[in-house]
């Protein structure tokens, strides 16, 4: 039997009692799913995450992917996991049934996607980076290269990827060096490198079709200049072969965990011959990219979400049937020693990982709801949960990614020094989430979005009616009878959070831009914090409604850990809030005003 790693309760609670996911059937664009359909959906992702991607989770770790003549060799079952994904629909069902998919809503699809990560982080991204490539072309993308592409990528015989970063460049798409020459045909050759490609290349499908940012020849300097264009390893020829097209593997990073997929370092154009196709107009390609990227960073807070999962589940049964010492009062040494559970340090740091991973859970369904919303309703209401969705997307990406690598580091603390050893999966997960505060934007990155762009677009009106949905639930906790105090802590972090980023808007009217996003990240850390408090009421109100329903003994304790859980989060999280304010609303410019000299020699 496969070891836990996801709570099907959990989800099950999310996506039918929070969420409500069986009304969106009443839309024209979900109505050919129902309750039945999502059970029998989960439940077969379940089954794959059982018998497919667990199974081989620690092997794809101590086996990583290998250059070997030119190509990347990885775990054998990696052209199995793609081709499952491909015929099973798993890469297209969110997609629309004009695109080839099932219309799956987002917010059952993401519980899949999270229950697949969770079981096997390494082996889940294959499918999720071409579904977002697919998704790409699909949008913006010309008849021929949605004929030439997207099926295969679809069925999961050839593999999808963004190649955005360069060496000299990193984060700062502008100063991208990629060039793409028009050929004379209507085509381009491209010359340039990349790196940090996730999946770049593999033996595990038949071609991978990478999408690439480059400039055109001539064009404008910046992110003004930017194009985006198809590059497979092999390109389709007019009889339908299959051609080598000058994209060679200089280099397989070796990582600190996330090792059962490759990331890649690529050079395009060595022998002249590398033919690119451009998706849409030139010009525009980060404005393209940005879609792929967005869904990307939604996927991160997934994944890590889903590693802080499997570590909090290893953890859980580890201080259930690990003894060891007795109770303080005890005094007599031979009597038995209690399950470590019982303590209540164990339970502390139980509780802040089941506070991290489904308070994040709650966040990424959230924001997967915002989107399958936009299916439904129209007018004000369809850019409301667009405008939701684009400022919870950067919390969404960073939230789960750092927290998450406390969350499991504390499950590591949990095992004692077994934790920090090979013989348990937590030293891996630990080793795993470490990436997801870096790739598709760092911390910095989601920091500076969403305080410079996301808090004053369209005059702040996302952030608006942000404070609005916090304060509806806010509104409906006060009546509810053990959720008094948590509403009126939410209420006053409101406040704060209203404060803090009126200060820094009127400071970079006085002092610049430079200054007001010289701690974005601690007004991103005071953001998720304030967010993820409101989903923890929101949970808490719903189980609360349960419990008046004199449910089963299990499901009583199942709502009532609930409900232990979110007096956790605003007992000893929220609190933290205010030593960030403070920072946030001093105006010592330290890290601005400090030479780098002074750093020492």
């Amino acid at each position: 039997m496969a070891r836990k790693y996801v709570s099907m309760r959990n989800l099950r609670f999310l996506l039918h009692e929070m969420f409500k996911v069986a009304e969106l059937g009443k839309s024209p664009y979900f109505a050919r799913h129902n309750l039945t359909t999502y059970k029998l959906v989960l439940d077969e992702a379940l089954k794959l995450g059982d018998k497919l991607l667990h199974p081989i989770f620690e092997e794809m770790d101590r086996k990583p992917p290998e250059l070997v003549n030119g190509e990347v060799v990885v775990h054998p079952l990696t052209r199995k996991i793609l081709s499952e994904f491909g015929k099973s629909g798993w890469i297209s069902a969110s997609f629309s049934e004009e695109h080839g998919g099932e219309q799956l809503p987002f917010t059952v699809a993401a519980a899949c996607n999270f229950i697949f990560a969770a079981a096997n982080y390494s082996g889940s991204v294959y499918m999720g980076l071409s579904a977002g490539a697919v998704h790409l072309i699909q949008n913006f993308g010309s008849d021929d290269l949605k004929k030439t592409y997207v099926d295969k990528m679809i069925q999961g015989e050839w593999q999808g990827t963004m190649a955005l970063t360069e060496p000299q460049a990193g984060s700062s798409l502008s100063d991208i060096t990629t060039c793409a020459r028009p050929d004379g045909k209507g085509g381009y050759t491209l010359t340039g490198q990349k790196v940090f490609i996730s999946a770049g290349d593999h033996n595990g499908a038949d071609n991978v079709v990478h999408l690439v940012l480059a400039r055109i020849d001539g064009a404008p300097a910046g992110v003004k200049g930017i194009s985006l264009f198809v590059v497979p390893k092999k390109r389709v020829e007019g009889n339908g072969d299959l051609v080598f097209n000058d994209v060679t593997v200089t280099q397989v990073f070796h990582k600190m965990g996330y090792r059962g997929a490759p990331i890649t370092e690529l050079s395009f154009g060595e022998k002249g011959d590398c033919r690119a196709y451009l998706v849409g107009e030139a010009n525009r390609g980060l404005v393209y990219m940005f879609q792929m990227m967005n869904e990307a960073r939604l996927g991160v807070g997934l994944g890590a979400t889903a590693i802080a999962s499997a570590a909090y589940y290893s953890a859980l049964d580890y201080t259930r049937n690990r003894l060891q010492g007795r109770r303080l009062l005890s005094k007599d040494p031979l009597s038995a020693q209690i399950p470590i559970i019982e303590h209540a340090d164990v339970k502390r740091m139980l509780l802040f990982q089941r506070a991290v991973v489904e308070g994040s859970l709650a966040l990424i369904l959230q924001c997967s709801f915002y989107e399958d919303m936009q299916h439904v309703a129209e007018g004000d209401d369809k850019e409301r949960f667009h405008l939701l969705l684009d400022l919870l997307t950067p919390v969404a990406k960073s939230y789960p990614a750092e927290m998450g690598i406390l969350s499991t580091s504390q499950s590591i603390q949990c095992f004692g020094g077994y934790g920090y050893c090979e013989d348990f999966p937590v030293e891996q997960h630990f080793r795993d989430m470490r990436i997801h505060t870096i790739h598709e934007g760092t911390t910095g990155i989601q920091g500076m979005d969403l305080l410079g762009r996301k808090l004053v677009m369209n005059n702040g009106k996302a952030f608006f009616l942000f404070l609005a949905e916090v304060r509806k639930t806010v509104n409906e906790a006060k009546s509810v009878s053990g959720l008094e105090r948590q509403s009126a802590a939410l209420e006053d972090a409101l406040k704060t959070l209203e404060q803090v980023s009126g200060h820094l808007i009127a400071l970079a009217q006085t002092q610049g831009p430079e200054t007001m996003l010289a701690d974005a990240v601690l007004y991103l850390e005071l953001f998720g914090t304030v967010t993820m408090a409101w989903q923890w009421l929101t949970q808490a109100l719903t189980a609360s409604a349960a419990l008046v329903k004199d449910p089963s003994k299990s499901d009583q304790a199942f709502y009532q850990g609930k409900l232990y859980t979110c007096r956790y989060f605003f007992a000893y999280e929220l609190p933290k809030i205010k030593g960030l304010a403070q920072r946030l609303t001093d105006e010592d410019p330290l890290t601005l005003s400090m030479p780098s000299e002074c750093f020492g020699d």
